[in-house]
This record gives C-alpha cells, structure tokens and sequence, in this order.
C-alpha cells in the first residue's frame, strides 16, 4: 500500500458504501408494490432493471475511464446515483419509481466498473483482493441498513415531511453528496492511458485472453450462485419442512448475516494466505453448502448449507476481480467493465434455476447451483498465487 493510502482510502471507502445503495431496491421495490397495488411482475421490473445496466453500461464505462480518469469516473457514478435518490423525493408514481431505479442502476454501474480499479492505483500486490473484499464489507452495510431505515420511517412517530419509508431516499442521498466531496478533496495519482484509448471490439476481445475469460466467468457464477441463494432458500425451507413464507424469510436474512461475517474476515484472511488458497477454501464451502441445500431435510442441516454458502461465495468476487487486474495491468479499465458485465449473471442462473426448479423441484435450482460451484472449484486450480 502506498504512502498516506489511508487518508486516500478512508474517502473510497465512503464511496463503497455509496455502491451499496443500489441494494435498497429490494425492499423499496416492496413498498412500491404495497402502495400502488401492483402486481408481482409489474413490482419484479424494478429490481431485473439493476442486472439490465450492468449489461450496457460496464464496458462503455472501461472506455471512459480511458478518456476521463477512474476517479472522476467514480464522480461522475455518484452524482448520478445521488440524482437517482433525489427523484422518489418528490413523488412516487410507478413511471417515477422506474426513472429512479434505472438511474440507480446506471449509476451502480459505473461505480462498479470504476471504483474497484481505482482502489488498484492505490493498493497493489496481494494487498489488492483483501481491500476490495473490505470494500465489499463496507457495502454490505449499507445494503443491510436500508430495509431498518426504510421501517424506521414507515412506521417512527417522527415528522417525516410525508416521506414515511421514503425517508431511506434523502438520507442516503446526503451520504451520497458528502462522498462526491471527499473523494473530489483526495488528491490520487493515476496511471496515465497509453496510446488510443479502446474500442468497443477491442475490449470484448480481452474476453480471447484464456485467464480473463475463466475470471469472467468466474464472476459469473459467484453472481448467480448469490442471487439463487436469495431466491430459492426460502423456498427450500418450504417444500423441505413444510413451513410458511413468513417462517422460512429467515433464511436470506441467515445467508446476508454470514456474507456480512465472510466480508469482514475475509479481508484479514486475505492479508494472510494467498487469494488461491482461500478460493479453494471458498470453493469447498460452496460445494459443501450445495450437498446439505440438496440433501437436507432438517432445519439445522439446511440451516448449515445457507450460512456455508453466504460465508463462502463472500469473497470470491474480490478474488476473481483483482486476478484479472493483475493478469493484465496495461488494460484494467477495460477489463474492470468486462469483469462488471459478468454480474449479469445473476439474470441468467435465476432462469435456468426456474426451469430446473419447475421440472425437479428445489433440487433442479440447487443443480444449476452447484455446477456454479463445480466451475469455481475448476477456476481454483488455474488462478495464480
């Protein structure tokens, strides 16, 4: 890490949990559902709009990032998810929602595509996969703070200027516009593009390189294997033990708990071992978690493949994203956008689990899972110390 990277990283880290903010669509998607009476597919196209700008947006992003610089990318992010923020302010009308979360979901976009290879001009080395996996920590707690504040709004006795679960929107707002400040007032020195900057073409032809492939790929399945778990754990806890959907919502909040947990050690364990041992100890957790979801019929036996699955797919992300910055450091922007666009995954694994889950059950959905989890144990033995 480079001198007075800590002062630089304490600004980032703010932007981190800007990143998280995408993450409120869960639960404001709800509350848009309950106030304007619609449907589940109506309320479902607020959410899949997240996955859909990652799509578009990741690679056209590594190019600016050539023209612009990755800080004034990342800038460029938060503002727009700051605007984002300020539309459901004032009115909240299902045309209105879907401008504010698709604006949210552009935003994201860029910062994703932006902000992890920024923390790589500042963090080198092996020290790159334990920053971002802290990075990922710092997220998540924004992501599980904004059901609580959305509540808190919705149902304190506190003047709430008629915003009541709106209030999440302002608050994380101003979060936002303090963030823009104090990474505008970090001074970071950033490696200057060579040469003309990529086109479109040139980037998705990064994807001939065999490694950046196999990364890509590799994000690919940690996505869906996340949104998955999201998605079908209750429902295995249903079918499995018979038990109602307000009995089984336990378990995403089991599988953010342990994901949580995994970002925050992860990051120290990082520090310590290789980022090619600790993915095979991912990798095997994942797998493990797969067998009791798949084989289960206990409420702690499946309770232990949902907090295995949570601890171990925590960090494979930060895994899979700095090997691939570091296999190639003359194209990181490029890759950083072909690396984003691999979360669109998690459209992808949820289509595939839904026709398996209609054919076999909640066992056709863990099947799609665990080949996911096959391929990141196949990712393990070509990933570099």
């Amino acid at each position: 890490m480079k001198k007075n990277s800590i002062a630089v990283m304490l600004p980032v880290m703010l932007c981190f949990f800007s990143m998280g903010f995408v993450d409120l669509v869960g639960i404001a998607s709800n509350y848009v559902q309950k106030d304007l009476g619609l449907t589940d597919g109506e309320a479902g196209i607020m959410p899949s709009l997240v996955f859909f700008w990652f799509l578009i947006f990741s690679v056209p992003t590594g190019m600016l990032m050539n023209k612009i610089g990755r800080k004034k990318t990342v800038l460029l992010s938060i503002i727009v998810t700051v605007l984002s923020l300020l539309i459901p302010i004032f009115g909240n009308s299902y045309a209105v929602m879907l401008v504010a979360f698709s604006l949210l979901g552009i935003g994201n976009a860029l910062m994703q595509t932006s902000l992890n290879p920024l923390v790589a001009t500042i963090v080198t080395g092996d020290g790159l996969a334990s920053t971002l996996t802290f990075g990922q920590f710092v997220k998540a707690i924004a992501s599980f703070l904004a059901p609580y504040i959305a509540m808190w709004g919705a149902t304190a006795a506190i003047p709430s200027f008629g915003l009541e679960w709106r209030v999440l929107f302002p608050i994380y707002a101003i979060i936002g516009v303090l963030a823009v400040f104090a990474l505008s007032a970090t001074p970071i020195d950033e490696p200057k593009s060579e040469g003309k900057a990529s086109t479109i073409g040139q980037c998705f032809a990064l994807l001939g390189k065999p490694f950046i492939l196999l990364c890509f790929l590799g994000i690919m399945c940690h996505v869906g294997i996340d949104v998955g778990t999201n998605t079908y754990a209750p429902k295995i806890l249903i079918e499995r033990l018979g038990w109602s959907l307000d009995e089984a919502a336990f378990a995403t909040s089991l599988y953010f708990i342990f994901r949580t947990i995994g970002c925050f050690t992860g990051s120290g364990i990082l520090a310590k071992i290789s980022g090619k041992a600790f993915l095979g100890i991912s990798s095997a957790m994942i797998v493990a978690s797969m067998l009791c979801l798949a084989l289960g019929e206990t409420q702690m036996m499946l309770y232990i493949g949902i907090a295995l699955v949570g601890y171990g797919n925590s960090n494979v992300f930060s895994i899979c994203f700095s090997q691939a910055l570091l296999h190639d450091q003359k194209h990181q922007n490029e890759i950083s956008g072909l690396m984003i666009m691999g979360l669109f995954g998690g459209t992808l694994f949820p289509m595939a689990m839904g026709y398996a889950s209609d054919a076999l059950g909640t066992l056709g959905a863990v099947a799609v899972m665990g080949i996911g989890a096959l391929y990141l144990c196949f990712f393990t033995l070509k990933t570099k110390k």
